[in-house]
C-alpha cells in the first residue's frame, strides 16, 4: 500500500520505538544512539557503529512487556525481547536470535508477532527510573501530562496499586505549555538542581512534538535520570491521529503494516471502520452507535461479536462487498449478523453488495439480516429473490436471537 493510505478512521497509528526515538531526537530531546538492523548480516556492523562498553539489543514490535516476552522458537533462546550484551559480537549473535521469530508478551496475545527488525542501542548507566507520558483527556479534550516515581513498570499496575503516586494535570489550550508546567512535573518526580531545567525543557519540547506532529500518545517509560544526573528517554511509545494523518505525510511513511491485522489492513483500503475481535458471530452496521448496541446485544444472548464493523453512511456496492468479505476470511467466524438501519445509507445498496460478496467468496455459515429504513422494501426484495439462504429478522432482538440460535443451537 502507498504511504498515502491511512489506517482504519477512528484508529491509532502506532510507530516502533526505534522511530519514536528518532523523532525524540529531532525535536532536540535526549534518547541513546542506536542502529536499526532488518537483517542479520547487518547486526555486527550497526553494533560496531555505537561507542558501548554495553549493547542493549530490542526486538522492534507494537506491543509492550518485551522485556518480559519469550520467544516460541527454541533457537531465540531463553531471554526476553530486549536483551544486555557486552561485545559487538554478542549484540550481532542475540540479533540473530531474534530476527524472524515470534515473540509473545502480554499484549501480543498468545499468537505473538514476528519480530522483523530490532534496534541496537548504546547502553545506559542508570540511578533512578521514572513515568512520564502526554495523552489526550476524553473528558477534557485537552492534552494531559502523566507522571510518576514508579518507572519502568506498568503505570496500569502504578495506578492500581499505588495510585497516589501519580500525577496528572491538563494544559489549557488558551495558554498553552508554560515554564512551570515542566516545574510540577520536575518537583513532582523529586528532581533536583540541574535536572529541573532539563525536565522544564523536556517537557516543552515534547508538548510541541505533540502537537505540531497530531500525536494522541506519547509516553517515555522509562524516563531515566543517569549517573551523571541527566534526563534521558530510554524508552519510548508513540501513536498518531489517523484523522490528521492527510497532514502528516512524513509520519504515515512510517507506518509498519506488518504489524497491522490483516483485515483492519484490508478494511483500511476501504475506509471502513474494522476492529477484529474474538468472538464468533461476524456484524455488518451502519453507524458507530448501532454496531456498538448490535455487539451488545449479541452479548446479551449468549454469544461474542467476532468484529466491529462499520460500513458508514455512504457505502457503495464494492464497499459492502470488500466488508462482507473480511468477514468471512476470519475463520473464527461462525456466522454473520448483518443490521442496517438506512438513512444515507439504502438498504438496497447493502443488499446488493451482500449478494455479490456471497456470489464471490461463497456463503459457509448462517446469515442473518435486519434491515430497516431508505428503500427497505426493495432491498428485502432484492435478497428475497436472490436464492439465498439468508436468515430475514424484524428488528435487532429478533436478529439477535436468530444468529445466536443458528450458530449455537
Amino acid at each position: 500500500m502507498s504511504a498515502t493510505k491511512r489506517p482504519s478512521p477512528g484508529t491509532v497509528m502506532n510507530i516502533h520505538e526505534y522511530q519514536a526515538k528518532a523523532l525524540l531526537r529531532s525535536h532536540g530531546i535526549p534518547v541513546s544512539d542506536g542502529r536499526v538492523v532488518l537483517r542479520a548480516e547487518d547486526a555486527k556492523t550497526a553494533a560496531g557503529e555505537l561507542d558501548g562498553p554495553i549493547w542493549v539489543v530490542k526486538s522492534q514490535i507494537h506491543a509492550g512487556g518485551r522485556g518480559k516476552g519469550k520467544f516460541t522458537e527454541p533457537e531465540a533462546g531463553e531471554k526476553g525481547g530486549v536483551r544486555i550484551t557486552r561485545s559487538v559480537g554478542e549484540a550481532a549473535a542475540e540479533a540473530a536470535k531474534m530476527l524472524g521469530r515470534t515473540l509473545v508478551t502480554l499484549q501480543t496475545g498468545t499468537a505473538g508477532k514476528q519480530v522483523n527488525r530490532v534496534y541496537i542501542e548504546d547502553g545506559s548507566d542508570i540511578a533512578r527510573e521514572l513515568y512520564l507520558a502526554l495523552l489526550i483527556d476524553r473528558k477534557t479534550s485537552r492534552v494531559s501530562f502523566v507522571s510518576s516515581t514508579e518507572g519502568g513498570m506498568s503505570i496500569e499496575d502504578v495506578a492500581h496499586d499505588t495510585p497516589e503516586k501519580i500525577l496528572t494535570f491538563d494544559i489549557d489550550p488558551a495558554t498553552g505549555i508554560q515554564p512551570f508546567h515542566g516545574r510540577r512535573v520536575a518537583f513532582g518526580l523529586g528532581l533536583e538542581g540541574k535536572q529541573v531545567k532539563q525536565c522544564v525543557e523536556l517537557i516543552g519540547k515534547l508538548y510541541r512534538l505533540f502537537m505540531e506532529r497530531d500525536a494522541e500518545m506519547i509516553e517515555i517509560n522509562p524516563l531515566v535520570v543517569t549517573t551523571d544526573g541527566d534526563l534521558k528517554c530510554l524508552d519510548a511509545k508513540m501513536g498518531f491521529d489517523n484523522n490528521a494523518l492527510y497532514r502528516q505525510p512524513d509520519i504515515m511513511a512510517l507506518r509498519d503494516e506488518t504489524e497491522e491485522d490483516p483485515k483492519e489492513l484490508a478494511a483500511s483500503k476501504f475506509d471502513l471502520n474494522y476492529i477484529a475481535l474474538d468472538g464468533e458471530i461476524g456484524c455488518m452496521v451502519n453507524g458507530a452507535g448501532l454496531a456498538m448496541a448490535t455487539m451488545d446485544i449479541i452479548k446479551l444472548f449468549g454469544a461474542e461479536p467476532a468484529n466491529f464493523l462499520d460500513v458508514g453512511g455512504g457505502a457503495t456496492k464494492e464497499k459492502v462487498t470488500e466488508a462482507f468479505k473480511i468477514i468471512t476470511s476470519d475463520p473464527n467466524v461462525k456466522g454473520i449478523l448483518v443490521n442496517i438501519f438506512g438513512g444515507i445509507m439504502r438498504c438496497d445498496i447493502i443488499a446488493e453488495g451482500i449478494i455479490a460478496a456471497v456470489k464471490e467468496v461463497g456463503l459457509q455459515v448462517p446469515l442473518v439480516v435486519r434491515l430497516e429504513g431508505t428503500n427497505v422494501d426493495l432491498g428485502k426484495k432484492i435478497i428475497a429473490e436472490s436464492g439465498l439462504n439468508v436468515i430475514a429478522a424484524d428488528d435487532l432482538s429478533d436478529a439477535a436471537k436468530k444468529i445466536v440460535k443458528a450458530v449455537r443451537g
